[in-house]
């Protein structure tokens, strides 16, 4: 009889809050990169901030990690402009695109939880 570790392509789940928290965290860490919005260049910290900032402003309207990202990561509630960062390389991707890609890790368990 073949035994199979209960684990193998087990995914951990987690809820939402947690998903937001670590794509915060993520943007937090991510030194080597520039966060460009509405024009003016930012750190790292300064974003991660910033997207908490707007997190805690919009209360109980953000439910899931994907309306974190729609609604709060990805454009200015000011002027409509898209996020963006730019990397040490020159590659430049809006900011939603960069925290879907880490939200499909998050979730498919290549990466571990942030805090």
């Amino acid at each position: 009889m073949l035994v199979v570790p209960f684990f193998i392509n087990a995914k951990t789940t987690y809820t939402e809050q947690q998903k937001i928290n670590h794509l915060i965290a993520y943007i937090r860490i991510l030194k080597d990169a520039t966060f460009i919005r509405n024009g003016s260049e930012h750190t790292a910290i300064e974003a991660a901030d910033h997207l908490k900032m707007k997190l805690g402003k919009a209360g109980d309207k953000i439910k899931t990690a994907e309306d974190f990202i729609e609604k709060i990561a990805s454009v200015s509630s000011i002027t409509g402009e898209p996020y963006k960062i730019k990397f040490a390389d020159g590659k430049e991707y809006t900011c939603g695109v960069i925290l879907r890609m880490e939200l499909k890790r998050l979730e498919d368990g290549k990466v571990k939880l942030l805090n």
